[in-house]
């Protein structure tokens, strides 16, 4: 069991998975075109099925270690959920789980310490962004129903009901074709409409899309000061056992070297002794 365990951890197994799990990328790509799989279909499908059942024995010799654990941790359960998708047999109304086969390729985010960090820290940031996606929604349900009021009866196509307004003014918050395509025909009947998109897309394409950054770039560095932090105190733990094993050492010298000197004494009586008694022989 110990050696089951220090082979997967060990940074060659770890770089084996990771060179798999590109390869295995790679032949799902291939799998994607016509012409490579006329030619080469059968052994990129061998391939596929070779790899997914390498994949299939790691996964167990991880639950063989790590047991019940195994499931209380996230990255473990991703995994076991990726590979397990693979199994899954893809006929019949199944079939569209044949593209999830692809998700494999996530594996790549479980073995690699820096991508690792970037996930954790946007979940991590996931609250701070609900907080933002309500907001926002907040502004797209009333801006959708004002523009709905205003622009409605003249450009039924883009602001004729609620849905269609909240769509059209998603396309201009993503400023695609936005100008030329909705705001200039719009301004053409009502010359102020600018007042009420120039402010729309201040509150929204900029502003509401900066907070998002922002928290994410939060997240990211309480997870990098997180790390360091943990770092800090490992080196910490190191350095107070290092300084304990010292000062047992310094400890254990001088029992040591007490004893010695109550050996020095007590041999230095006894000599004393022995010359007290040659001495009265001699008398």
């Amino acid at each position: 069991m110990q050696s089951l365990r220090a082979l997967l951890a060990s940074r060659r197994t770890e770089q084996v998975i990771t060179a798999l799990i590109v390869l295995n990328a790679i032949i799902l790509g291939l799998e994607t075109s016509p012409a490579v799989m006329a030619g080469w279909g059968n052994w990129l499908l061998w391939a596929d099925r070779i790899l997914l059942t390498v994949f299939v024995i790691e996964i167990g010799a991880r639950l063989v270690v790590h047991r019940l654990a195994f499931f209380r941790d996230p990255w473990s359960l991703f995994d076991f959920v990726v590979v397990g998708v693979a199994l899954v047999p893809a006929t019949g109304a199944f079939s569209v789980l044949r593209a999830l086969r692809v998700l494999r390729v996530l594996r790549l985010i479980t073995v690699a310490p820096s991508l690792k960090r970037v996930v954790s820290a946007l979940i991590s940031a996931l609250p701070g962004m609900g907080a933002i996606v309500m907001l926002l929604a907040l502004v797209f349900y009333v801006s959708a129903v004002m523009a709905t009021m205003l622009f409605g009866e003249s450009f039924p196509q883009w602001f004729g009901s609620l849905g269609a307004s909240a769509y059209s003014l998603f396309q201009i918050m993503t400023l695609e074709s936005w100008s030329m395509g909705i705001v200039r025909p719009v301004m053409e009947v009502y010359p102020y409409a600018w007042a009420f998109f120039v402010p729309f897309i201040l509150a929204t394409a900029f502003t509401m899309l900066n907070l998002f950054i922002g928290v994410v770039v939060s997240a990211m560095q309480e997870e990098h000061d997180d790390l360091l932090k943990a770092d800090h105190e490992e080196v910490e733990a190191h350095l107070r056992q290092a300084a304990a094993e010292r000062e047992q050492a310094r400890t254990e010298s001088a029992a040591e070297a007490r004893a010695m000197t109550d050996e020095l004494k007590a041999m230095r009586a006894e000599m004393a002794e022995l010359r007290d008694l040659l001495a009265r022989r001699g008398a």
